[in-house]
């Protein structure tokens, strides 16, 4: 097996590997996704309750997962968003070990409820959430863009 280390991406300004890593991922997650502008990934690398987790292979981003968390009145809670892994370092478990570093995080800051969502088509993450005890809610997810405003 090929030596993987998981760690958070601390980025204070932006490298080529990381442009690079969102380049190549992103898409892989839905093809309509692009990177960022630099701002943006600043704003969100600079918010303390935002971390990005990439999964390194070789001395390349082969994964990342974004974490965020928040309180409200009714508890601390936090969602995994833009897991990603790429296609050609799958079923290596690279998945599993960034789902479960981000799970660390949001216990290590006293997080309650860790939420997700994924898209009907991607069975193979379904399968994973469930093996790590993710359960499926009866809920329904609205969302609006605030450019028709």
């Amino acid at each position: 097996m090929c030596e993987i280390s998981i760690r958070e991406v601390e980025v204070e300004e932006l490298t080529p590997t990381l442009t690079e890593a969102l380049d190549r991922l992103l898409p892989q997650l839905s093809p309509g996704l692009r990177t960022p502008s630099g701002e943006v990934l600043r704003a969100i690398v600079g918010d303390p309750r935002t971390i990005l987790f990439a999964a390194w292979q070789r001395g390349a981003i082969v994964g990342l997962l974004a974490l965020a968390w928040y309180r409200v009145p009714s508890g601390s809670k936090a969602w995994i968003e833009d897991v990603v892994v790429d296609a050609a370092a799958r079923g290596l478990g690279i998945g599993e070990r960034l789902v479960q570093t981000a799970l660390e995080r949001a216990a290590a800051e006293g997080i309650g409820r860790v939420m997700l969502t994924s898209r009907a088509a991607r069975r193979a993450a379904h399968a994973l959430y469930r093996k790590m005890g993710f359960e499926e809610v009866d809920t329904v997810v609205f969302a609006r863009k605030t450019d028709m405003l």
